[in-house]
């Protein structure tokens, strides 16, 4: 690369290519015209929610093959109109992290190692401990006769990193089974 000559000096630019505000193509540089953006490869762009807080910041999604290269704030969110905290701007390790678990591990009670469980039989271990809980706390009346319809062998604590309507649903239904221990990790 050639070192500065006069024809190369941005105001000489500015003047002889009709530049006269010095906003435009005379005041960029070689380097600055071959930058191309993070997102330029991308092969599609998915609108999300950080997972974070429970505030919802948006966020837009940059994949290629399959795996996340960069997230960005949404400029269209009314929540964060484009902006997100340290926490939501690195969420990208959240996705592509070496140390992320992709399979179900179980540990039995009183066991010393993990084992891996397909994704059906853990859910089926979930509802029929959820269910037996929910029978055996039961508490249909009180000692005076006064219906309770609760159980006391559930409880929920949901966590900060589901958005308002997940924890709204999960409300919804740990309501329904009557449970009545419910609380959130965001408002505590």
């Amino acid at each position: 690369m050639s070192g500065p000559t006069f024809l190369n000096w941005p105001v000489f630019r500015q003047f002889s290519s009709g530049d006269s505000s010095g906003r435009g193509p005379a005041v960029t540089s070689q380097r600055q015209r071959d930058t191309t953006p993070r997102t330029a490869g991308a092969d599609s762009v998915a609108r999300s929610v950080c997972p974070y807080c429970a505030v919802g910041c948006g966020q837009l999604i940059y994949t290629k093959d399959n795996k996340v290269i960069q997230v960005e704030g949404d400029p269209d969110s009314p929540i964060s109109r484009g902006r997100l905290c340290p926490k939501g701007a690195a969420s990208q390790q959240l996705a592509n992290g070496p140390g992320r678990i992709t399979e179900v591990l179980y540990r039995a009670p009183r066991a010393s190692d993990w084992q891996k469980l397909d994704l059906d039989t853990a859910i089926d271990m979930i509802v029929d401990r959820f269910l037996d809980a929910r029978r055996n706390w039961w508490e249909d009346r009180d000692e005076h006769g006064k219906p309770l319809r609760r159980t006391m062998g559930i409880a929920s604590l949901g966590g900060a990193t589901l958005d308002n309507e997940e924890n709204y649903l999960i409300k919804k239904l740990f309501t329904a089974a009557g449970a009545i221990q419910i609380e959130n990790q965001a408002r505590i």
